[in-house]
């Protein structure tokens, strides 16, 4: 599934109405139309739905099959009701929504809702936030309709307060995809009034008061209980806090073929088995050959760990075995050896020599680059620490091993330490993956992590573009850019995953799915997207799941 801005979007809607010849108001009708059979679906559903839930479904059944079609039934982009089999409901008289209403398009489009919804049997008011008088075009058409229909309309005013009282619903159609900025006056006095009633609020197209491109939220803006997003999904729904604002995201087609994104090349789209295996062409089944034996999986060196932090290399390369590959060999200081000998018993072991001080010294860059001759990855940084001089150190090994590289924690500082042009003028040719948290990624470009934070798609895209590397941005809705201007972001995951350690995981992970000969994005990309599922599965396992470990995520795969 495509992800757009809202420039992308409004070139698309272009595209149709102008060159194929579909006139604006079909687009309107279309949307309104979704709109309101997504209304009358959240009156017949018995409980809630939360977007925290990432399926609606036990994830640890083992159809695979079932496994997409749950996780497609919660993005919402299959088993949507024909319009007319939605809207043929009985008595739905006792329903009564009001149907928040802006000047633009996006008002129009509630205004069609509307419509449909007292077709259907439901009792709706109109409130417009602003005169009618003032809607344009498509909207004012709508506005005609709307009263020839005979719906009851009232004009906010901020002055006065909104009765909710007998109320069940709230549609919320007040600022669309072209707004940015916080709500002002009416606007805002009404996005209040609405989440102060407590009453279910569903968006069309995004909240308002949402950023369309960042998942930026203004003050104040509405928290929706469903999102309608139309045709394609939006960025800022992808990224918090506006995914949480959007609560249950619902993506429906209103006859822009999906196909126009292609043709655009637009790059952002979210993870789902379907991009795996088609677009970046991966046998997910990950088959193997009769024939196969450990040489034929790859061989992972990994350099991490120190006394102090131990563990991070253990579940780096437990995690590395798990994702498949054929041998892991751990590189470690001296002194770790007694304390982890035996602990991992398929995991090979050997010395990675250190200063008298603890320091990475030219030495023991050396040993590095040797142990790496004949591997087929290197994953380097889980629990190194930081010693004087560890830039220069890094750069050696990253220059002499020019094999794939895995680059985490205590080796993105010491990246970032050698400036932003640290990979820049390297005579390299296998690839590079970056897997920084926002606390490293802000140290890596220079900016602060709420910077980072704020356009998480664009930082990544940029750095990844510039540098070479496929970035790994982690965090809630993990972004993957590639240098190929290819960008993913994963929704899988649970927020018991935010524990220490978990990265490391990730790491061993696609430094594995590295060595069995899938490219830097493909490792990538299914590293994470496997480490979300992971983490589902051990969370459902728990009573607790905000008690998760990294080593249960390990446990999961």
């Amino acid at each position: 599934m495509y992800v757009v801005t809202a420039k992308q979007m409004r070139e698309l809607d272009n595209i149709v109405i102008e060159k194929i010849g579909v006139p604006s108001a079909s687009l309107m009708e279309n949307a309104g139309k979704v709109l309101a059979e997504e209304v009358v679906k959240l009156c017949h559903e018995e409980q809630n739905c939360r977007i925290e839930l990432r399926t609606p479904r036990n994830p640890l059944q083992e159809d695979e099959d079932n496994n997409r079609r749950a996780f497609e039934d919660w993005l919402g982009v299959r088993g949507t009701l024909r319009a007319e089999e939605t809207l043929r409901i009985n008595d739905r008289s006792q329903e009564h929504w009001y149907i928040l209403i802006g000047k633009g398009n996006n008002g129009g489009d509630g205004l069609v809702c509307a419509r449909h919804l007292q077709e259907a049997g439901m009792q709706v008011t109109i409130v417009y936030a602003v005169p009618p008088s003032v809607l344009e075009q498509d909207a004012a058409l709508q506005r005609d309709a709307a009263a020839a229909y005979g719906i009851p309309a009232i004009v906010y005013k901020e002055n006065e307060q909104l009765s909710f009282q007998g109320v069940t619903g709230i549609v919320d159609a007040l600022l669309g995809t072209g707004s940015n900025g916080a709500p002002r006056k009416a606007y805002a006095a009404l996005i209040r009034e609405a989440n102060e009633s407590g009453l279910p609020i569903v968006s069309a197209d995004i909240p308002s008061g949402l950023n369309t491109d960042t998942g930026e939220l203004f003050e104040p803006h509405i928290r929706a209980k469903v999102t309608v997003c139309f045709a394609l999904l939006k960025r800022g729904l992808t990224q918090y806090p506006g995914a949480e604002a959007a609560g249950r995201i619902v993506v429906r087609s209103i006859g822009i073929p999906p196909k126009l994104a292609a043709d655009r090349g637009i790059s952002v789209r979210v993870l789902t088995e379907e991009v795996l295996e088609g677009t970046l062409g991966m046998d997910l089944a990950l088959r193997r050959s009769g024939e196969g034996h450990k040489g034929t999986y790859g061989h992972v060196l990994l350099t991490a760990g120190t006394l102090a932090m131990s563990g991070a290399g253990l579940l780096s390369a437990r995690a590395s075995l798990r994702s498949g590959c054929g041998l892991t060999t751990w590189a470690l200081p001296y002194e770790l050896m007694p304390h982890v000998i035996g602990k991992v018993p398929e995991l090979m072991l050997a010395e990675a020599v250190r200063g008298n001080d603890g320091s990475w010294t030219k030495e023991s860059a050396k040993r590095v680059i040797q142990l790496a001759e004949g591997k087929d990855v290197l994953a380097i940084g889980p629990g190194l620490g930081r010693f004087e001089g560890d830039t220069q150190w890094l750069r050696r090994i990253v220059e002499a091993c020019d094999l794939p590289i895995v680059i985490d924690a205590d080796a993105l500082n010491m990246a970032a330490a050698g400036g932003e042009d640290f990979f820049l003028g390297m005579s390299r040719t296998a690839p590079l993956i970056m897997t920084p948290h926002p606390g490293e990624m802000a140290r890596l470009i220079g900016i602060s992590t709420k910077e980072v934070q704020r356009d998480r798609i664009a930082h990544a895209a940029e750095y990844a573009e510039k540098t070479g590397v496929t970035l790994v941005l982690k965090g809630s809705r993990t972004v993957i850019a590639a240098p190929s201007g290819s960008i993913f972001i994963n929704l899988t995951g649970h927020p018991g995953m935010g524990t220490g350690g978990a990265g490391d995981v990730l790491t061993g992970m696609i430094a594995g799915l590295l060595a069995q000969g899938w490219s830097a994005e493909q490792a990538a990309a299914y590293g994470v997207y496997l480490h979300g599922l992971a983490g589902e599965r051990a969370a459902y396992k728990r009573h607790n799941p905000g008690g998760i470990t990294a080593g249960d995520i390990v446990d999961a795969l």
